[in-house]
């Protein structure tokens, strides 16, 4: 069958989940409860921790950022997901599409590293109980916040170029309820060799590296509060 080619496309249809008008309403009351509950959650820890003096440490700056991101990383895809439930139509501008795809890796991937900065914070603070203070200051822990968003803003940055340069062939159709990465792979009538690998490396490199951290931490831990005496 002759492919059409679609490199031109300015929009794609996202699949989602198909069924019924029935299923169409309760998967949208299921994911807006949910959105909500994640919404709320989060800016009750947010605010929580900025009005208590005696919660504002590294570990809840830390725990602030984690739930700033959350609120963004939902709200990436949960609300178009919430619009194709309640409409007939699930068609999303290319330029939206990809940007949806950026921003939920570039937060996924932040998240990463702020979870193994979280790790290595909770280390120095069982590990080094009295030079926790001088090690962890508050300069100290803005600089691996700061650090953790912008390797997540720079390091996703490259595959979301390349997979936009991609050329579509015969159909344009998403299925899934977001623009994720393999799918538009899938999609794709060009050589995407180079695309899954670089996608394949910042993936192994970004997930392994930051649950190494995390690991090797909680190792650390574990074994210096097996060695605190039980009386003590």
């Amino acid at each position: 069958m002759e492919k059409k080619n679609l490199s031109n496309l300015e929009e794609f249809i996202l699949l989602g989940f198909p069924g019924t008008q029935g299923l169409q309403i309760s998967l949208f009351l299921l994911f807006f409860v949910m959105y909500m509950l994640t919404v709320t959650g989060n800016m009750a820890i947010i605010t929580l921790v900025w009005t208590n003096h005696h919660l504002q440490t590294p570990m809840y700056f830390f725990l602030c950022n984690l739930s700033f991101l959350e609120i963004w990383f939902t709200t990436a895809c949960v609300p178009k997901t919430l619009a194709n439930f309640a409409s007939q139509s699930k068609a999303i501008s290319f330029i939206s599409c990809a940007t949806q795809m950026y921003f939920v890796f570039f937060l996924g991937c932040t998240e990463c590293f702020l979870l193994a900065v979280m790790a290595y914070d909770r280390y120095l603070a069982i590990c080094y109980p009295l030079r926790y203070s001088s090690i962890m200051t508050h300069i100290v822990s803005a600089r691996l916040a700061l650090g953790s968003w912008m390797c997540g803003f720079s390091v996703i940055m490259v595959p979301t170029v390349l997979i936009t340069r991609l050329s579509f062939c015969a159909s344009n159709v998403i299925n899934h309820f977001f623009c994720d990465i393999a799918p538009w792979i899938v999609l794709s009538c060009t050589d995407t060799w180079v695309v899954e690998m670089v996608s394949f490396g910042i993936s192994f490199c970004v997930i392994l590296g930051s649950c190494i951290v995390t690991l090797v931490s909680y190792i650390y831990i574990i074994s210096t509060i097996v060695k605190i005496p039980s009386a003590q």
